[in-house]
């Protein structure tokens, strides 16, 4: 699968998504102090899904209507422990292979996804 880190993912995560053959570019590696929206039109020029825990993803592709057909996985984790965080972050993302054009929430205990909409709005 090909994914965007946001800053925010934690290293072991994305360490864990490349050495299981993720190919993963990292925001904090290759694009670090870009904009939200930068990020994403990055993730959406390249086909990688944005996996973060910002929700202003959601704003940029709901509210502001940017395309965002590449798919987003935010994640709002209760943060017990970073080692739970990161077993439940690669779990979410292994469990499912349909991500793009959609928007999912992971919690602890669900993961909810929505269709994107098609991002007219904010060109």
């Amino acid at each position: 699968m090909r994914l965007l880190a946001d800053e925010n993912m934690p290293g072991m995560v994305i360490r864990e998504l490349r050495r299981q053959g993720h190919d993963v570019l990292s925001a904090k590696e290759a694009m670090r102090g870009q904009a939200d929206r930068a990020v994403l039109e990055r993730a959406e020029r390249e086909g990688r899904v944005v996996i973060t825990q910002d929700k202003d993803f959601g704003e940029l592709a709901f509210r502001l209507g940017l395309p965002a057909s590449c798919g987003i996985i935010l994640f709002r984790l209760e943060g017990r422990s970073p080692e739970a965080d990161h077993r439940r972050a690669l779990a979410a993302i292994q469990s499912r292979d349909d991500w793009v054009g959609h928007f999912a929430v992971v919690t602890d205990r669900q993961i909810r996804i929505r269709n994107l909409p098609s991002g007219k709005k904010g060109r």
